[in-house]
Order: structure tokens, then sequence, then C-alpha cells
């Protein structure tokens, strides 16, 4: 929108309406901006100009675009209800759990190593370390924060 805004082209040209909005909201309030600057929105497959003279094919624009959201809706319930039901039939969803001593990385991050030398030595993600063990500090932190609370 910034090079629109800038005049820098004419025209937006798309393959599909649902390429360009996530949403019937955002895609009309976009193409409605693009329209008040003078710059022309085209969906190439779906045959729709936003030119001032045509005022079908704004219609139609309106009308996909509604399809378009509707289409994704759908989609989000059957993931949704598909994630239901995996989980009821004990299904593991998400990335498989890594199993590592909490202990060895707790004593690693005193010795002032830092979450990511941990994680390398450990074999698993900086986060699983991080949110694992986060309230340790190391060490060469934890003696300034006691010398600063004496």
């Amino acid at each position: 929108m910034k090079d629109a805004r800038q005049r820098r082209f004419d025209a937006v040209v798309v393959w599909k309406l649902d390429r360009w909005g996530r949403s019937l909201a955002h895609l009309v309030q976009s193409v409605q901006e693009l329209s008040a600057l003078g710059v022309r929105f085209v969906s190439v497959t779906q045959n729709i100009d936003t030119d001032e003279s045509n005022p079908i094919a704004r219609l139609l624009m309106h009308l996909m675009a509604a399809f378009a959201e509707f289409e994704r809706e759908l989609i989000r319930e059957r993931v949704k209800a598909g994630v239901l039901n995996a989980r009821a039939k004990g299904k593991q969803l998400g990335r498989p759990g890594k199993v590592f001593h909490r202990g060895q990385a707790i004593d690693m991050r005193r010795q002032g190593l830092s979450w990511r030398a941990i994680a390398r030595e450990l074999g698993v993600p900086v986060t699983t370390v991080r949110d694992c063990c986060a309230e340790i500090p190391p060490q060469s932190r934890g003696r300034s924060a006691l010398k600063q609370a004496s």
C-alpha cells in the first residue's frame, strides 16, 4: 500500500481474490483504498477488474470474496474437528517430546553456559531448555545478583 500511495504503479494484478486478502472485510477495505488512490485491482482467473466503469465486476468481486472467506472458515472448522477427533483417539499431536535431564541443564546454566550452548550439548531445541529452566540464571549473573541483594 505504501507504493500505491506513492503512485508507483497503476494496477494490482492477482491470480485469485483469496490470494489478496484473508477476509472479506480486509479485501474490501484494501480494494477501496486502491480505488481511492486511482489504482485498479484485477483478478486474472476470475475476470474481475475494479475499473470505475464496471460496476458488475465490483459486485462479482464482493461475491467471490465472500465465498472465499466462507471456504476458509469451512477449512478451519474441518481442521479443528480433525484435531479434536485425533485427540479423542489418543493420537500424539505436535512435535514429539524431547527427553533430557533437567538437572544437567540447570548445572550447565549455573556454570555460565548460554541457552544455545546447553541446547546443542543436550540435543534439544533452545526453547525447550529455556522454558524448562528459565528461572535459573547463569553463574556470572547470579553472583552479581547476590551481591546486589546483600
